[in-house]
Parts: structure tokens; C-alpha cells; sequence
């Protein structure tokens, strides 16, 4: 096969770099940088380091390198960072794969991500494809097939120095420099020709992410969600309980909506979102009731369980903190118990207005009782009545009301 030279040009190669969670924006950005890498006609270095994601952005990402029209190397870096799952796949995908001191690869079995809790028949199906998927990846490009399929199987995991024994990645370098040195004059594959980098003393240029990359990206975090999710439901209850402010109205409509939209990318159980939505419910309805605990009390045991249920997969990366569950749960218990208790204090409190509420108070006969007179109470003039002759001067209690009549008695009687 013809065998084509990339001369040294003033061309950058270009990079890009990926931490975090496999999600939507991840597959966005990773095939934005291959797109400008090929209108340059530059390599592309991806900078990897994640726990995994979600299936079809993994696939979007593999797809994209395997079909690129210029060279993408992956490398795993920094120290301490790995390429798991999903990483995995992308890893495999690549032109050349390099890995830094420290680093690992590995446990790609597919969890469910996505997707409804499977038997034992259809979770079988879902490794055999996982399993067909990552062979035809590793052997397209040369890569040790068995360990790929063992990576599936059984979430085996190595380290750097037995990825590259094993032929799972093609070099170890301690930097980016390094790496340039190192894979300058290596022969690749490309769409079907044969290339020779030329990557020494080239200038590299990270491609950055665009706002609404970085933005969509971190509400892809299950936390952040969750936070959003909580803030736009009380965010509207509060609205409701007090309408005309409008900024708690607007502040949890926004929230609600960016929930929403990170749910789109997350694997999210409706029964648990509806928990969650019960349990807010519950807590409105013991304040306007109260039942003085039954409704609360079911109220933070369905926030509980419904937030440990909101993501459907048994993947750790994509659980919803417990320490932020417990905290949320005594915040949100906490704020309507003390709400209920307000509002049991203020069905014991004598009333203050109204009729009802001047029954006890004090005042002074200014026109003498004989049957009938007139008294002052908190400044305001009354007609009374009592049973007995009470002079002008004298205190007088509240014990009754009758229309605009109040019944009283001498004070200390």
C-alpha cells in the first residue's frame, strides 16, 4: 500500500482533553476536535481520564475516531487517572494509545446504564454485544482482543506496564513532550493509507470546550441534578404558598427545567422521581392540615428512598451522593418541621383579634355599669354589661361578647 509522509508543516497538532463522565456534550466535543484536526489536517491527541458514561455517547465517540480521516492518539493522563468503561472503548479506538506512570485501564462490563433492570437472558445479550463491539474494535486496530473481551467479562483491570505488555497500548511517556518525541516517524493506518507522524517540535493547541459544552457537561453530574431537582420542586412551592413574589417561582421553574434537562442524559427511575415528588406533597399537606408527624415522617422516608432510586444504574459514578440524600432529607424535614411547629404554636396561641381575642383583656368602666355602660379596652370605647353595679374607674375584665356588647365583671371577681 501506498505509503504517504505528513511533512512538518507550520500545522499545530491539535488536542483535546476529556475527564469526567462519558455523556452527550463529552461526544459533542470529542467529534468537534476531530472535525477541526481533519479540516487541518492535523493529529489529534486526546487526553483521557474517566470512570465511564453512557453507552450511545461512548459509541458516538468510537465511531468518530475509528472513521477519522487523521490520527488520534489517546493518552491516559494525568497520574492516577484511568481509562474505565467506556474509557476503555475510546482507548482501544484510537490510532496509538499511550498511558502515563500510574495510570490503569480496564473493568468495561457494561452496568445498567440507561436502561431498565434486565434478566439474567437479556443482561447475557448486553455483554455478548458489548463483547462482539469490542473485539471488532480491538482487532481493527490491532490491540489484544482477548483481554478486551476479558475487560467485558470479568472487569479486569492492569496497569500501565501490562497494558503495554499485553499489547493493549502502544507506549508509556511521563508527558505530552514526551509523547511528541516518542511516536515522531511511527507508522499508522488512516482511512486505508499508511501515514508517518511528524509531531517533534510541533506546536500543540488544546481545542477548548465551548461554554455550552462546559455548562450541558457538569449537569451531567447526578449531584448537580439532584441539587436542581430539589431547588425548582420547593422553588414553586414556595411561590404557591406565597403568590406574587415570582422570584421563587422563576428561581424553581429554572432549576426544574435544567433538572430536566440533565435527566435526559442521566438514566433516571421514575419511581424514584416520583417519590421524591410525593414526599413534596406529603410535607405541603402536613403543614396545611397538620397531622402533627404521620405525613411528615412519610415525607422524609419518600425522599429518602426516592432519591437512592432516581438513577437507574449500578454504576457508582452515576449514584446520587448518600451524604448529600441525608442532608437534603434533614434540610427539607428540618424546614417543614419547624413550619409545622410554627403553626401549632399558633393554634394554641390565645387569639389576639377578633372577637375571641378580646375575651380576657382588661379595661376600665368610664361610664358607670348598672346593667348597662361604657368601657375602655386597648384605647377603644365599648359598650359592657354585668351583673353587678361597677362604678366609674374601676378595672373591669372581658368575659363575653355578645355583637357589639362585651360582657365583663369586676377585676379579681
Amino acid at each position: 500500500m501506498l505509503v504517504f509522509l505528513v511533512l512538518l508543516s507550520l500545522s499545530p497538532i491539535y488536542s483535546a482533553k476529556i475527564d469526567g463522565i462519558i455523556e452527550p456534550m463529552s461526544s459533542d466535543y470529542s467529534k468537534r476536535c476531530i472535525e477541526i484536526a481533519e479540516e487541518n489536517e492535523s493529529p489529534l491527541i486526546i487526553e483521557l481520564d474517566t470512570p465511564g458514561g453512557l453507552d450511545e455517547a461512548m459509541r458516538e465517540i468510537v465511531k468518530a475516531e475509528l472513521n477519522a480521516d487523521v490520527p488520534v492518539i489517546v493518552y491516559i493522563t494525568p497520574s492516577g487517572a484511568r481509562a474505565a468503561s467506556a474509557g476503555v472503548f475510546i482507548t482501544l479506538a484510537s490510532h496509538i494509545a499511550a498511558m502515563t506512570p500510574g495510570t490503569n485501564i480496564g473493568a468495561a462490563h457494561p452496568v445498567s446504564i440507561g436502561q431498565q433492570q434486565v434478566g439474567e437472558e437479556m443482561a447475557e445479550k448486553v455483554v455478548n454485544d458489548a463483547v462482539a463491539y469490542i473485539r471488532s474494535i480491538a482487532e481493527k486496530r490491532g490491540r489484544n482482543a482477548d483481554w478486551a473481551e476479558e475487560a467485558v467479562r470479568k472487569s479486569v483491570s492492569i496497569t500501565e506496564r501490562e497494558a503495554l505488555d499485553i499489547g493493549i497500548i502502544d507506549l508509556i511517556v511521563e508527558s505530552r513532550e514526551e509523547l511528541l518525541l516518542r511516536i515522531d516517524g511511527m507508522e499508522v493506518e488512516v482511512s486505508g493509507r499508511k501515514e508517518i507522524l511528524r509531531t517533534e517540535g510541533r506546536e500543540v493547541v488544546e481545542i477548548k470546550k465551548t461554554f455550552r459544552e462546559r455548562f450541558f457537561s457538569k449537569l451531567a453530574n447526578p449531584n448537580l441534578a439532584y441539587i436542581f431537582l430539589i431547588l425548582g420542586i420547593y422553588g414553586l412551592i414556595l411561590e404557591f404558598s406565597r403568590p406574587g413574589t415570582y422570584i421563587p417561582g422563576v428561581f424553581g421553574a429554572i432549576c426544574l427545567l435544567l433538572a430536566f434537562f440533565a435527566f435526559r442524559m442521566l438514566p433516571i427511575n421514575y419511581v424514584g422521581l416520583g417519590l421524591i415528588i410525593l414526599s413534596a406533597i406529603f410535607f405541603v399537606l402536613e403543614v396545611l392540615t397538620p397531622t402533627y408527624g404521620p405525613l411528615a415522617i412519610g415525607g422524609v422516608v419518600s425522599l429518602v428512598l426516592g432519591s437512592i432510586m432516581l438513577i437507574r444504574s449500578e454504576a457508582e459514578f452515576l449514584q446520587i451522593s448518600i451524604p448529600l440524600i441525608i442532608t437534603t432529607a434533614i434540610l427539607v424535614g428540618g424546614f417543614f418541621m419547624f413550619a409545622l411547629g410554627m403553626a401549632f404554636s399558633a393554634m394554641r396561641r390565645k387569639p389576639t383579634t377578633g372577637g375571641k381575642g378580646i375575651i380576657g383583656q382588661l379595661g376600665k368602666v368610664t361610664k358607670k355599669i348598672e346593667k348597662e355602660g361604657v368601657i375602655s379596652v386597648s384605647g377603644e370605647l365599648w359598650n359592657a354589661e354585668s351583673d353587678e353595679v361597677i362604678e366609674k374607674g374601676e378595672k373591669v375584665e372581658v368575659v363575653g361578647i355578645m355583637g357589639l356588647t362585651l360582657k365583663v365583671r369586676r377585676k379579681g371577681v
